[in-house]
């Protein structure tokens, strides 16, 4: 892990004494507008252990004709914690780099190209707030929800630390024991809508 700077804001300034656990829907722009009021970017390594703060990651769900991308992270994966884990999300953490002028959107879409080979349109649409504070990844990671509708189904991964398809939820459904929390809690989400 480098000693990149991450975008990061004190626990207390997004999540009150009572906080929540899961998914949050709502207009996250309340929330957005107090990450750009009271950012700060501080070296990774330091902010991956300390509770006090909350990394902000855009998780990025795609959906193409009733079908998700469910990538697995290898044993190899830089965030051990997470190896082999299946994930719904597509994401990362924002560097100081990341947002010179662009909105968290802009960055968001930047992310996702990273990510995965995708050539199509996206459409995106803001879910809600990720927040799990029973594991030692979540007590330090923010997950901001959004859906990407795309026009196709040409997409895979770049990483070869990665893998991914599209599945339906059914499909889906075999692998949720193995899913990361976050994408667990979006899976019972998007079985809901």
């Amino acid at each position: 892990m480098s000693d990149e700077h991450i975008l990061v804001v004190k626990r207390t300034t997004l999540i009150t004494d009572e906080g929540w656990h899961g998914l949050k829907q709502s207009d996250p722009s309340q929330y957005i507008a107090a990450i750009y009021a009271h950012k700060e970017f501080l070296p990774r390594t330091h902010m991956e252990t300390d509770p006090h703060y909350k990394q902000i990651i855009p998780y990025l769900i795609f959906n193409h004709d009733n079908r998700y991308f469910l990538m697995q992270r290898q044993s190899k994966a830089s965030e051990q914690r997470l190896k082999n884990k299946y994930s719904l999300g597509i994401g990362g953490h924002i560097r100081q780099e990341d947002m010179t002028h662009d909105t968290i959107f802009d960055w968001a879409q930047r992310e996702f190209h990273e990510e995965v080979n995708y050539a199509g349109s996206l459409t995106i649409t803001p879910i809600g707030l990720l927040n799990d504070d029973t594991n030692e990844v979540g007590k330090v990671h923010l997950g901001l929800v959004l859906l990407l509708e795309g026009d196709n189904n040409h997409i895979s991964v770049k990483s070869e630390l990665k893998s991914g398809l599209l599945l339906t939820l059914d499909e889906c459904e075999q692998y949720y024991d193995a899913m990361e929390t976050w994408s667990q809690f979006i899976f019972d989400y998007l079985r809901c809508r």
